[in-house]
């Protein structure tokens, strides 16, 4: 599923990133613990999903080597989250809907779980 799917399909926006729109993600995994984040084996065309919503997500996004996260319910992300993520190339996305909405949606449309 491309970048640009998935913001469409659950009216999400770009914070930063926007030129990687096209590229594919793989694999889903929602989580508001970034420590389960930090056990994931697989790190490549990954979407994370999570309401936590502040600089420790995008360093531990940063250390897991993800490189797209989309924040839920109506998070906001800081000025610093943005220079961090735009420094590693990262793309952030927000969108309105809960976790357990978010990831119902994505993988009704084909977006694989990691296990």
């Amino acid at each position: 599923m491309k970048i640009k799917d998935i913001a469409e399909l659950l009216d999400a926006t770009f914070v930063t990133g926007e030129s990687h729109a096209e590229e594919e993600i793989d694999f889903g995994f929602a989580s508001d613990l970034m420590s389960d984040v930090l056990t994931l084996k697989q790190s490549d065309r990954i979407l994370l999903l999570t309401g936590l919503c502040n600089i420790q997500t995008i360093r531990t996004a940063e250390m897991a080597n993800i490189e797209v996260v989309l924040f839920v319910r109506n998070k906001s992300v800081t000025n610093e989250m943005i220079e961090i993520a735009e420094e590693e190339n990262m793309v952030l996305l927000q969108c309105k809907y809960s976790l357990f909405r978010a990831v119902g949606m994505l993988y009704s449309k084909g977006l694989s779980p990691i296990f």
